[in-house]
């Protein structure tokens, strides 16, 4: 599987943008896929998951309400739109997958594939 992550930016504090994660190889039907992120000296962490067979969302607390998460199984592409974003939010997204479920979707290991990463800046 390979995962393709797309759509960051530099925007400001209260704007919107999309992030994209196109993956090749198996469909998205058999994938759990999740979002993450590393903000600046910190570590990377959990922002949302999709799971693999009824597409049920999960988010961590600080994106619950402006961050969505959706899948277009024609374009086999999973999206992060994030909507009232915070110079919090600045951070490199990564879009991560794994075949099926290995009992979480909230934790690094939980995943085997990783797309490269891609930056968004948010400005106050």
């Amino acid at each position: 599987v390979q995962l393709q992550a797309s759509g960051g930016g530099f925007l400001q504090s209260g704007g919107s943008l999309r992030l994209s994660c196109a993956a090749s190889g198996l469909t998205l039907s058999t994938l759990s896929m999740g979002w993450f992120r590393r903000a600046p000296g910190k570590e990377r962490a959990f922002v949302g998951a999709v799971t693999w067979r009824g597409g049920t969302t999960r988010y961590a607390d600080s994106v619950k309400g402006r961050f969505t998460i959706s899948r277009d199984s024609g374009k086999n592409t999973m999206y992060l739109q994030m909507n009232g974003l915070k110079p919090e939010d600045t951070a490199v997204y990564y879009c991560a997958a794994t075949v099926g479920y290995r009992g979480s979707y909230y934790y690094i290991q939980d995943y085997d594939y990783w797309g490269q990463g891609t930056q968004v800046t948010v400005s106050s």
